[in-house]
């Protein structure tokens, strides 16, 4: 039995541990005992890089996953009767098995439009906040609470720090928090060129879920509560939800690694590069019909009906239900240039 080891451009969660990450994993391990729980000098650590990395004295935890991460954020900031703002495409929305309405007890998402160009690119716009908001004011209704914007966002664009304080600006006119899907955030601010508090706190982003299985991880979200008052209790949450991680140090030790010499911005860079190169080389394909210009680690492509069949008949692994019946290409950390060359070779064979 073969075994096809070429790299695959479905997620980038296909990818493995970046190996700055896994050092720090082996060093963890070979330090002996620890405290558990969270206690542990890793732990303290990286949590202290992050507070560095976004110039604020924040409060982080630990989860396995972005489920969790989004899910319990979202209903520390939520009582069951409160309602989440988000766009269509939100991965809250379309991807979390009602995780979030689960953990908050009933909370309920509200979409915002879908017919206008920052729709299409899988955003939430002042306006669509301003319509459900002021849609009804009575009992029945669930009442609004929280925005959720994914950055970056499900069809790889990316929200500018002038949009992240416009959406804040709208958010804290109708005193609702804003909470930030970062399960991509590394490529976004990538894409963006600023610094990482820019984009988040000081642009009035109160919780953020920093995504690291993404960036290199082997596993491992970062919850941060920019207002400590808001994670008031949030430690029972990750307890009560089974993500506290008794030997935290195997999650929060890989932070080390990527937080360390900015590896976690260069991962990023790399992957949007690449998804730059495969673009490029989309582009010039007969038959092939590019959605947008990717901002972030993800190209979206209208592909014929018999190529997308025969690309997977050749191995080939990418999703088609994210783009509206496009096809969704994501590269990673460690996308070779090889890799994307060889996928758009057999593109251009099936294509031509």
């Amino acid at each position: 039995m073969t075994t096809d080891t070429r790299q695959q451009f479905a997620s980038d969660n296909y990818a493995g541990a970046c190996p700055e990450a896994m050092h720090w994993l082996a060093t963890a391990n070979a330090s002996g005992h620890e405290p558990a729980y969270g206690e542990d000098r890793w732990t303290q650590r990286s949590t202290d890089m992050l507070r560095k990395l976004f110039d604020i004295d924040c409060d982080v935890y630990y989860v396995f996953n972005g489920t969790a991460a989004n899910s319990l954020a979202l209903a520390s900031l939520c009582q069951s009767y409160h309602s989440v703002i988000c766009s269509p495409v939100a991965h809250i929305e379309t991807d979390e098995c009602g995780g979030p309405e689960f953990f908050s007890n009933g909370s309920k998402l509200l979409v915002g439009e879908s017919q206008s160009e920052a729709a299409r690119q899988g955003k939430i716009t002042p306006a669509a906040i301003q319509e459900l908001v002021t849609k009804r004011s009575d009992i029945h209704y669930p009442r609004p609470k929280v925005v959720s914007i994914t950055q970056a966002t499900e069809m790889g664009t990316v929200y500018s720090v002038e949009d992240v304080r416009e959406i804040a600006w709208m958010a804290k006119k109708h005193h609702l928090r804003l909470h930030m899907d970062g399960a991509r955030f590394a490529n976004a601010v990538a894409h963006l060129g600023c610094s990482p508090a820019d984009v988040t706190w000081r642009a009035g982003v109160d919780v953020l879920c920093f995504g690291g299985t993404k960036n290199g991880l082997p596993v491992g979200e970062a919850v941060v509560f920019f207002d400590r008052k808001l994670s008031e209790d949030f430690a029972w949450r990750v307890k009560q939800a089974g993500q506290l991680a008794s030997k935290m140090r195997f999650i929060s030790a890989p932070w080390v690694g990527l937080l360390e010499d900015d590896v976690w911005l260069r991962n990023a860079s790399h992957a949007n590069a690449m998804a730059q190169r495969l673009y490029q080389g989309l582009r010039q394909l007969p038959g092939v019909q590019t959605l947008h210009a990717p901002q972030a680690n993800g190209v979206f492509a209208q592909l014929p009906p018999a190529a997308v069949t025969a690309l997977h008949a050749r191995g080939w692994k990418f999703y088609q239900f994210i783009a509206g019946g496009g096809c969704r290409f994501v590269c990673a950390w460690d996308t070779t240039e090889e890799a994307v060359d060889a996928l758009l070779a057999d593109m251009r064979a099936v294509t031509g």
